[in-house]
């Protein structure tokens, strides 16, 4: 696991400095027109620049779902729509992201990727207060911006000329107290008139995933089929101590077999969930309920699937002993998955399939693994 865990940071730091398609933009300069666009929201309306003549104070977010800084800020968004809307600020959220060009890795502290669809989720669950955009497709708009990261914040004044560009505020953890409220503060210099005494910081955040990186996203997929999958014989003991999880690490445990249509079909939500969550406090493990003598078999099924994850087939023929084992209230019928804090709560149980994503809504929102630094 250690081996996988470096050749995947190794492939993102590569990719970032290595690939000479993967796109720049200059960041559009203080003093410079607002550029047009128009762009679809997740309230199924289209906007454009002239949607919002009529504010006095216009301020254009560049964020995203899956970017663990642009999730910590949504609520401090949200407030700043709130304390402003009726004093002639409007506040829009554009996500510049090509949702093709987010890895799995780097999927880590979220449950939604950057689609539009994933979008909707997102605005809808949260209740976002503002218009949010989609310009993943083209990303034409975004180019204009420039945005370095998400988020990065740009401030138009009432003939859309820009007087603001970089943070929020100076702290990212939504606990924390920020000694500098630059967004806030460049908002009251334009609405009393005055020029903002800081007019451009630096943004701290996720990179902008432009469609020329891609071929990182590509690349992941050509380093999983590389990752050794391997299948270890397990016993009475050795279950009872995966379930006491020792590990410090939040453990998805999932029961299956080659014989059952349903565990092998739900095999690669598994190994998206283990994709996204294994650079964090997290472990997969999957555990054959197949009789001994058909470890080969579900080995080549494993193989087949790139399961490069800790996986176990129980060394005994007594299925009833195995039920017991993973936990009494389980009825036998396939498959089977747990969820085990570090010290063996178990917060999750399920006879059936998973439902991947509230599986990884549970994941992410577990104290274990989070969703912010």
């Amino acid at each position: 696991m250690k081996r996988i865990l470096i050749l995947s940071l190794l492939t993102i730091c590569v990719g970032i400095f290595g690939f000479k398609n993967i796109e720049e933009h200059p960041t559009l300069e203080i003093g410079s027109p607002a550029p047009n666009f128009n762009l679809k929201a997740t309230d199924g309306k289209m906007y454009s620049l002239n949607s919002f003549a009529k504010a006095k104070v216009l301020v254009v977010v560049f964020t995203c779902n899956h970017c663990p800084t642009a999730q910590a800020y949504e609520e401090r968004i949200k407030k700043l729509v709130t304390e402003y809307k009726t004093k002639g600020v409007q506040i829009i959220a554009i996500s510049p992201n090509d949702p093709v060009s987010v890895r799995l890795d780097e999927m880590g502290y979220t449950d939604l990727g950057d689609s539009f669809n994933d979008m909707k989720i997102r605005a809808k669950e949260h209740q976002f207060n503002f218009p949010y955009l989609y310009d993943g497709d083209t990303e034409e708009a975004s180019k204009k911006f420039g945005p370095v990261a998400t988020p990065h914040v740009f401030i138009f004044d009432q003939k859309r000329i820009l007087r603001y560009s970089g943070r929020i505020d100076d702290v990212e953890k939504p606990a924390g107290t920020p000694k500098n409220h630059d967004t806030k503060n460049a908002i009251e210099a334009l609405l009393a008139d005055k020029p903002v005494a800081i007019s451009k910081t630096k943004t701290f955040g996720c990179s902008v995933k432009w469609g020329g990186k891609r071929e990182l996203a590509a690349q992941e997929k050509i380093d999983w089929a590389k990752e050794p999958v391997s299948l270890e014989t397990i016993d009475e003991g050795g279950i009872k101590n995966l379930l006491k999880n020792n590990s410090g690490k939040l453990r998805l445990i999932n029961v299956w077999a080659t014989w059952c249509g349903p565990c092998v079909a739900e095999l690669p939500d598994f190994m998206t969930i283990n994709r996204m969550y294994r650079l964090r406090d997290f472990e997969l493990v999957t555990i054959s309920a197949d009789k001994p003598d058909k470890k080969d078999k579900a080995l080549a099924t494993l193989k087949r699937l790139q399961a490069s994850t800790k996986n176990y087939i129980f060394n005994s023929d007594d299925a009833y002993k195995l039920i017991e084992l993973i936990d009494p209230k389980w009825q036998g019928a396939l498959p089977y998955t747990l969820l085990v804090e570090p010290n063996g709560k178990i917060v999750y149980q399920k006879q059936g399939t998973i439902n991947p994503q509230e599986m990884k809504r549970i994941i992410v929102d577990n104290p274990s693994v989070g969703r912010v630094y």
